[in-house]
């Protein structure tokens, strides 16, 4: 059984957004004025975060600040395996649209098996696919990864949190916003065809986008990437987050 399977459930109705001490600044409601004003949704950081909230902080652990989140650090070794992914997350400040420079931004997502290191059996002892970046002069967090699979019971998708600053990152400051990155369905089936992703065809194929207990409320439209490359070469995926700084 994969180690995905057994909390899938926990992924979509766990809704709190606080963080032992660290709280998160709910984000305002997404409205007509476009993307580049209003705010992301908030979503659940699901029942794997690795920010000190539900067990494991792999945040306050040297080496978690990092472009390349294919590798475990510390005192792991593992190295996740799929297809190669570049993702982008430009962060802009809600009203006014501008970059949110020096931003840190914390990604986490499963393996090409639908595990989550530090949490799911077989990966326990990994803490490859999460790292923390900071926001450049345009915005950009940008993270070398691979594309996540297809669990049972959930869209495919990264999770991010946002915070003021490295330091509050890793220090147990306060979180700006926590949502999802909402993979589109094209690049998904040609990825799940390639060795490896076999499993997650079968669970795509009893999900929908606007079904989603995440993303089903607006169709996930607000935090669908947009995606280049192939599953040769690889992808780039990007999203712009606007939140409430």
């Amino acid at each position: 059984m994969l180690g995905g399977i057994g909390v899938v459930a926990l992924a979509g109705c766990a809704t709190s957004s606080k963080r032992g001490a660290r709280t998160t600044t709910t984000s305002a409601p997404v409205d007509a004025s476009g993307p580049s004003t209003a705010a992301i949704p908030e979503e659940t950081a699901g029942p794997f975060p690795g920010d000190g909230s539900n067990g494991p902080d792999v945040l306050t652990q040297r080496g978690v600040v990092r472009r390349d989140i294919t590798k475990s650090f510390g005192s792991a070794s593992g190295t996740a395996e799929g297809v190669p992914t570049t993702l982008q997350l430009t962060v802009l400040a809600a009203g006014t649209g501008k970059p949110l420079t020096d931003a840190a931004v914390y990604v986490w997502h499963c393996d090409r098996e639908g595990r989550y290191s530090l949490y799911s059996d077989g990966a326990t002892d990994q803490n490859y696919l999460r790292g923390v970046q900071t926001t450049d002069a345009s915005g950009v967090a940008t993270f070398d990864t691979i594309f996540p699979a297809c669990y049972p019971g959930r869209w495919p998708h990264i999770h991010f949190e946002v915070y003021p600053s490295v330091d509050d990152a890793t220090s147990g400051g306060d979180v700006i916003a926590t949502s999802q990155v909402a993979l589109p369905k094209a690049t998904c089936d040609d990825v799940f065809a390639t060795t490896g992703y076999e499993q997650s065809v079968g669970n795509l194929s009893q999900i929908a986008l606007d079904s989603d207990n995440v993303f089903g409320d607006d169709g996930g439209v607000h935090e669908l990437a947009t995606v280049t490359g192939d599953a040769q070469q690889g992808y780039v995926v990007a999203l712009t987050a606007t939140v409430q700084a």
